[in-house]
């Protein structure tokens, strides 16, 4: 997984579709992690912890309509955002994918064009940084496509880590952040980096957002990690 790219967990058995949507999904920006069968798709989601999955429902082993119910009851997967595909277009297999959880609920044959827009939808809502949007919280502006910051309308000069830091904060106001949380997403699980390196980085971005006067935006959370605001 590559730091500041939305990863997307793609369970699809068909090996040209697979194909497709891969090349499809990388050509977008996104990291690709795939999966042939159901029983690999629940170890991949321990594993990589994406930002959404794209789910056929009719696999080998555990079926999408079943992956997708339990995503959804686990408090860690629950807010993790799927999007079901499924040859089945009747109503009843349509509400049926919406009430098991699924976010949205696309039917084969589809526009590639149409579900990547879907994606973009569902993803403004969870990473909207990564994908160019603007974030805003108090005084402070991140673009996400211009990468860059403003605080009170004056120019916050961030290094790449810290922008990113800043981002995944900005994303979530108020939420605690753990360091080994920071590390994933803004330093990407290959990359081995001591928890440390995340103070480090805290405080180069506090004292940047802080440069031209203003209240610091960043609160330390004893024994577990960072929040914004």
């Amino acid at each position: 997984m590559t730091a500041d790219k939305p990863c997307v967990l793609l369970v699809e058995d068909e090996p040209a579709q697979r194909e497709v949507l891969r090349y499809n999904l990388g050509a977008e920006g996104y990291d690709v992690t795939m999966a042939e069968n159901g029983d690999d798709a629940l170890i991949l989601m321990e594993e990589v912890m994406p930002d959404l999955v794209l789910l056929d429902w009719m696999l080998p082993g555990v079926s999408g309509i079943e992956i997708c119910r339990r995503l959804k009851t686990r408090k860690k997967t629950k807010n993790i955002p799927v999007i079901m595909l499924s040859a089945k277009s009747e109503e009843v297999d349509r509400v049926r994918g919406l009430e098991t959880g699924a976010d949205d609920y696309v039917v084969k044959p589809f526009s590639v064009g149409e579900l990547m827009a879907r994606i973009r939808t569902q993803l403004r809502r969870t990473r909207p940084a990564a994908i160019g949007q603007q974030l805003e919280f108090e005084d402070i502006m991140l673009d996400g496509e211009s990468h860059r910051v403003t605080r009170s309308g004056s120019d916050v000069k961030l290094g790449p880590t810290e922008f990113r830091l800043l981002a995944t904060l900005m994303e979530k106001p108020g939420r605690v952040w753990s360091r080994e949380q920071l590390l994933d997403r803004v330093w990407g699980r290959d990359v081995y980096v001591d928890t440390r390196t995340v103070d480090v980085h805290v405080g180069r971005l506090r004292k940047a957002l802080c440069r031209q006067g203003g209240s610091d935006p960043l609160r330390t959370v004893r024994g577990t990690g960072y929040a914004l605001g």
